[in-house]
This record gives structure tokens, sequence and C-alpha cells, in this order.
């Protein structure tokens, strides 16, 4: 074997793990890799099928780099510089080995990670698309994107997730900052925040929003957050070309990673939810619920658990069908009363799509008392059944 082919079967080798690895389907080092290595003359001539393949594994790309301990990518990079010298060895890594901060960051959230080292985090407020807009493309200094609704428990999670990253030194504001129907302004509550802090109430100093309060991280935390993160506020910004280039001018100012030590934030576990394995019948009854196209309206009909009709309602709110339950004493389960939230929320989808509506029995497993104690009444049925 001459040294040229052992060179490529060395290449073939490394892309080969990268293409087994399904964390670099999605990384920016694999693609960038096999784009360079398919521009290759001599290397998409001795290894075409396998850059083919290669290609083909490719998805949305969420990250240009995760930092690995080996980066394959880069490797075969690196080889196939020695075969053809018009292949930039490293060309796409950065020049300092990133860093893949396991459990960073520390709450889940509508966000996208792009790189842990980057010094700017863009919050899109109301306008989720520019998450996956500027996101997918390789924009330098990047960190992390998302959006954010409410001016309380929203601008917690972004503190939490930005304290726990102190290379993150920027934090530029964008997309529409809408009260929408419920009142909330998170953008100007949050440019207030950096700018003002919270009075002694944990009420955000000059916010608009209907409920701007941080209630769950105490005046050490809001502090430091404070002294780390510097605004730069777009906000009703939406261009994503605009944008970009105002990220990567932002990051060309990086003061380096923020140094004020901190008591580690308490992190709150994130805990599997667990099926219900049986169901429980409500005492106070069952309803069936009805969406009736032409009068556009929802009926809910209560039954008692011997399956007899006792009380019909009619409402084109929700609201108005669950509070009249609630009041009128037709519910004494939490369970059911969740559940009855549920359908009526689908009833009221259908009346405004059109799609057919079928009521969904409840989560879980009848238990064989409850089947005894209906069948001795002529009456089998779950929540959400009627008998007939």
């Amino acid at each position: 074997m001459t040294k040229t082919s052992e060179t490529v079967a060395r290449l073939e080798a490394e892309l080969r793990q990268a293409m087994a690895a399904k964390k670099c389907w999605r990384c920016g080092c694999f693609q960038d890799t096999v784009n360079t290595l398919q521009g290759s003359e001599y290397i998409n001539a001795s290894l075409p099928t396998l850059l083919d393949e290669a290609h083909k594994l490719f998805e949305a790309k969420r990250y240009d780099c995760l930092g690995c301990e080996v980066c394959w990518p880069a490797v075969a990079q690196n080889i196939a510089a020695e075969c053809d010298p018009t292949v930039t060895e490293g060309g796409h890594c950065a020049t300092t080995e990133p860093e893949l901060q396991q459990g960073w960051p520390p709450l889940p959230g509508d966000y996208q990670v792009v790189r842990f080292q980057s010094p700017v985090a863009v919050c899109t407020l109301n306008t989720d698309h520019l998450i996956t807009e500027l996101s997918t493309g390789s924009i330098k200094g990047l960190s992390i994107i998302g959006s954010l609704h409410t001016e309380n428990l929203g601008i917690e999670h972004l503190i939490r997730n930005l304290l726990a990253n102190p290379n993150i030194r920027f934090l530029i504001l964008c997309g529409e900052d809408t009260q929408r129907a419920i009142g909330h302004l998170p953008g100007q509550s949050l440019a207030c925040l950096l700018r003002h802090g919270v009075n002694e109430k944990g009420r955000i100093i000059e916010a608009k929003g209907k409920r701007p309060f941080i209630k769950n991280l105490d005046a050490r935390y809001i502090d430091a957050f404070r002294q780390q993160v510097q605004l730069i506020d777009n906000t009703g910004e939406t261009d994503p070309v605009m944008l970009r280039d105002l990220i990567e001018e932002t990051a060309a100012n990086d003061p380096g990673a923020f140094s004020m030590a901190l008591p580690e934030i308490a992190s709150i576990p994130v805990e599997a939810a667990v099926a219900p394995q049986r169901l429980l019948l409500d005492p106070a009854g069952y309803f069936v619920v009805y969406p009736d196209q032409s009068h556009h309206q929802i009926t809910l009909e209560h039954y008692s658990n011997k399956g007899v009709l006792d009380r019909v309602f009619t409402a084109a709110d929700p609201a108005a069908l669950y509070i009249t339950a609630i009041d009128e004493g037709l519910i004494s389960r939490l369970d059911h009363a969740a559940y009855l939230g549920r359908e009526l929320a689908r009833a009221e989808q259908s009346l405004r799509g059109g799609d057919a509506y079928v009521q969904d029995r409840a989560a879980g497993e009848i238990q064989d008392t409850q089947i005894e104690k209906q069948t001795a009444s002529g009456c089998t049925l779950t929540r959400g059944e009627s008998c007939d």
C-alpha cells in the first residue's frame, strides 16, 4: 500500500467514525468537513460513494461545534490536507478548543444551543421563527438563542440559564414584543430589569407588563446577571441578515468570561411524569362533550355514575362551561377537572377548525370493583363514555 492510499484509508476510517455518531449528523463540524471534502477534486474522486453516504446523513444543524474530546470530522479534514493542499487543515473549528458543558443549560426551554464558549445570547421574544433562521446558519459568536413570552417565570428561566454560562457577556433582544391576550411585555420588562433591577418586593422597576415580578431568584443573582450581561436592545427587529451582522459585531467586543464568583443556584431537577395506571371515577358523575357546529357552541351533558342524564349546559366559551360545572358541584376530583378542561379545549378547536371531534376516554384503567358496581346498575362506562 502506498503512502497516499494509506492516507486515504486513515481518512475513510475517521469519516466513518463520524458517520456512526448521530450527534455528528447535526453538527457543523461534520457537515462543513463533508462539503469541503466533496469540493476537493482528489478526495471526492477517491471516496465518492462514502462522501455521498455521509452527505445523506445531514440533519438540520443544531450547533457549530460540540467541542468533543475527539472531533472525527476535524481529524479527517486534517488528514485530507495531506493528500490535497487545497483542503485547509482544521478550517472549520475555532482556534480555541470549544468546550461541551455537561448540564448546560440547566433548565429546559424553547431555545437552540449553538456553542458554549461564545459570548452572545439572543432572545427573539415572541418571534419564534427567528430561532430556526438564526441557529441553522454559521454565526460567529452566537451561544444560545430562544424566545421569551412572559415577564416573570420566563425571565427567571433565562437568568438561570445564562448565569450558568460565564462566557455569555451580551444579550441581544429582537423580535416582536407584543402584549397579546393577557398583557405580557417580556422584552420591555427584561430590558428594564437589566437597566434598573428590581425593588424590595421583587417587582421589575419601570416594567409595564402585567406580572413583572421575580420571586424565585434573590437579589444576588439578579445583580450578578446585570453585571455579567450587557443589553443590546433591538426590540422589533426581525431581519435575519441584520441580526446576523449584529451578533458578529457584538461578539467581536467579547471581554472574556465573567469572573465574579457566585454560590451555585439551587437546581430544580426535571422529573419524568408517570402516566396513571388506574382510573378512579368521580363520585359526582361524568360528562359528555359535544361541539354543536350548527349553533357554534359546545353542549356539556352531565351524567350520574349510574348513567342517568341530570344536567345539560351550552356555551360558546369553554371557560363558562367548566366554571359552571365547578360552581354547581359537578366535579369533585382534580384529575376529572383537568380531563374536562382538555376535552373542552379540543371541542373548541373543533368548532374553530371544523375538524371532527371524538371525546377521549380518561387515562388509566378502570378498577374491577367499579365495573362491578356499574354493571349491577346496568351500566358500564369510563369517564367520557356514555351508556346506551
